[in-house]
């Protein structure tokens, strides 16, 4: 499984709606990285984000408006719209992430792990000079509380292990998986809905 994870992010191998995605992270790797010692992570990531923008133009995949009397929630990662009665779009800043490209290979592990819930990445925004990925998903109505228990047993019987409280970590993978907590794991039917997935991948992964 290592291995196919590994050419998924690498983008030589196929996952569910990940040919965006896969474009814009090769984009990225592709990218200078040279920095003084001196530059902080932000400093560093606005360079990043300057560069995804030159691509994101050639591309023509800036979003037009979105209607914000669709607006449903708001976190501290995204700000989330009722496309339709099947869908939600998200806004994303890529905040829990130190870089754009982790923020792009969490979206395609997402969509690996959880193809009933994947991700399509649909163009970006810039507002208030904050960029923000446009992702599109399907609209999970739930119709029972979720069990934190439940959780607990699914993730482990795909090899997670619980680390701390709502976080888990693949040990062989050499993946994390965190903040599976309530709202961002749903229940409907009797299944388990991962909604808002915040996946790492550790220096290991790439071993």
């Amino acid at each position: 499984m290592k291995y196919e994870l590994q050419n998924i992010l690498c983008g030589t191998s196929k996952v569910s709606y990940g040919d965006t995605i896969q474009a814009a992270a090769r984009y990225l790797r592709r990218s200078p990285r040279t920095s003084s010692k001196s530059e902080s992570t932000k400093q560093l990531k606005d360079k990043e984000t300057a560069y995804l923008c030159e691509w994101i133009a050639s591309e023509q995949l800036w979003y037009p408006e979105i209607n914000l009397s669709l607006f449903v929630s708001e976190g501290a990662e995204q700000k989330v719209f009722l496309n339709n009665e099947k869908e939600v779009i998200k806004l994303n800043d890529a905040i829990y992430y130190t870089s754009w490209l982790d923020y792009f290979y969490n979206l395609l592990l997402n969509n690996y792990f959880f193809p009933d819930t994947a991700y399509q990445l649909k163009g970006f925004r810039r507002e208030s000079g904050i960029l923000y990925a446009v992702v599109k998903q399907d609209f999970i109505k739930e119709d029972s509380p979720t069990s934190l228990e439940s959780v607990r047993t699914f993730m482990k019987a795909n090899g997670f292990e619980n680390i701390r409280n709502n976080d888990y970590r693949n040990p062989k993978l050499g993946i994390i998986l965190e903040d599976l907590h309530e709202e961002n794991v749903l229940t409907a039917k009797g299944s388990l809905f991962f909604i808002d997935t915040v996946f790492y991948i550790e220096p290991s992964f790439w071993k």
